[in-house]
């Protein structure tokens, strides 16, 4: 555990306090939308505009605390706009006020995404990074796992009263700023900064600066992300089924549970066979995944799938970004890593605005039929691809 410094030790615990405070909600919020007369095309569309609005950030939050070498600053105002943006989403019931609150609650993830990636490449070795972000996606989802028990505790004792559920998230978002105000940057030693600004766009930029192995593997990723819509069509799939909220969310925690249990070991593992088999080992379980969800009506093949969901999630999300943080210059892991997070949340906006009207139009089927057979052709890509191919076996 030499790996795990004071620094990691600190953001893990505040990602798993996050994530306590928004994955209570977040099994409930298709259903407490639908609940005041949402759609499902107009959740999609919802869920779509408010990842873009995170997308458009990360590249550029990343890219500042690159030039500036100050990370913890948005690290703290990440989670503290998180905080106060989730009891806003109840405040009022009109879609205006809905839209904002969740999209100042995405701004905030926007914000703090790169920064604390990249502090958790600068606090890692480069041969240690499958671990430490296999660690931080661990505890992180541990919390991922108490939300949701917190969620199925207080429905089973007020059935239907989501509403409160959205006031109770604030005080785990209280403790996460009081522990982000531990993080400080470490002292570097910096050139004089430059006078000139940073526009918004910029980021983008870092596309034409970056190494080719960079471009081949951030492109597979984002066609994959087109067609990998918000994880609520998934709830939505289950209720579609016949599904009670409480039975929804047991099976909801009990994928985090596995996410949780198994993303820090699939790092080691990834840190000595290479990252980039565990990345496609991840994406055909994705397909299997979606390919079921496709088809399948009872609980007991919906445990098996979010079983292999929870897999799929250790073995790309903390894999993908450490892979990312390893083809890039060290100085620009901040940029790097936001400007694919950013990218793959507009991609996240195209694939669930289109998976609503998809759904709308012709069935839930074809949405995971789609979903599956992209996730196949990703696999292929990144297998064949002569730029990725080259790589060592670290990467």
């Amino acid at each position: 555990m030499k790996a795990i410094t004071r620094t990691i030790l600190v953001l893990s615990l505040v990602s798993l306090l996050n994530d306590i405070a928004s994955e209570m909600l977040l099994p409930i919020m298709p259903i407490y939308l639908k609940s005041i007369g949402f759609s499902v095309l107009y959740i999609g569309i919802l869920e779509g505009l408010a990842e873009a609005t995170s997308s458009l950030s990360k590249g550029y939050f990343g890219k500042i605390s690159d030039k500036t070498s100050k990370r913890a600053l948005f690290v703290k105002w990440g989670y503290a706009l998180s905080a106060i943006s989730k009891p806003m989403l109840v405040m009022f019931v009109n879609p205006i006020w809905v839209l904002f609150s969740r999209t100042l609650e995405r701004l905030g993830k926007g914000i703090r995404t790169a920064p604390r990636d990249a502090i958790l490449a600068d606090e890692s070795a480069h041969g240690d990074r499958g671990k430490v972000f296999g660690f931080h996606r661990a505890m992180d989802t541990v919390g991922a796992a108490i939300g949701p028990s917190i969620a199925l505790l207080y429905l089973y004792f007020h059935h239907g009263e989501y509403k409160s559920l959205f006031y109770i998230s604030f005080f785990p978002g209280i403790f996460v700023v009081l522990l982000t105000l531990r993080l400080k940057d470490k002292a570097k030693q910096v050139d004089a900064p430059k006078k000139d600004k940073i526009g918004f766009f910029s980021q983008f930029k870092y596309w034409k600066e970056s190494t080719p192995a960079y471009k081949a593997l951030v492109a597979g990723l984002l066609f994959f992300a087109l067609f990998n819509s918000a994880d609520a069509f998934l709830i939505l799939k289950m209720k579609e089924a016949g599904m009670g909220d409480l039975r929804v969310i047991v099976i909801y925690i009990f994928y985090n549970l596995v996410f949780a249990l198994s993303a820090f070991p699939i790092g080691i593992v990834g840190d000595k066979v290479g990252l980039k088999p565990m990345l496609l080992i991840g994406l055909v379980v994705f397909s299997v995944v979606y390919f079921g969800m496709a088809y399948t009506t009872t609980t007991i093949a919906y445990v098996v799938l979010f079983l292999l969901y929870g897999l799929y999630y250790a073995c790309t999300d903390g894999i993908s970004k450490a892979w990312i943080s390893n083809v890039c210059d060290k100085k620009d892991v901040g940029v790097a890593v936001g400007v694919f997070s950013g990218l793959q949340s507009v991609c996240t906006l195209v694939a669930s605005s289109l998976a609503g009207f998809v759904w709308y139009k012709f069935g839930s089927v074809y949405v995971f039929f789609i979903a599956g057979a992209a996730a196949l052709l990703v696999v292929l890509y990144l297998l064949f691809s002569v730029s990725l191919s080259t790589l060592k076996k670290a990467s």
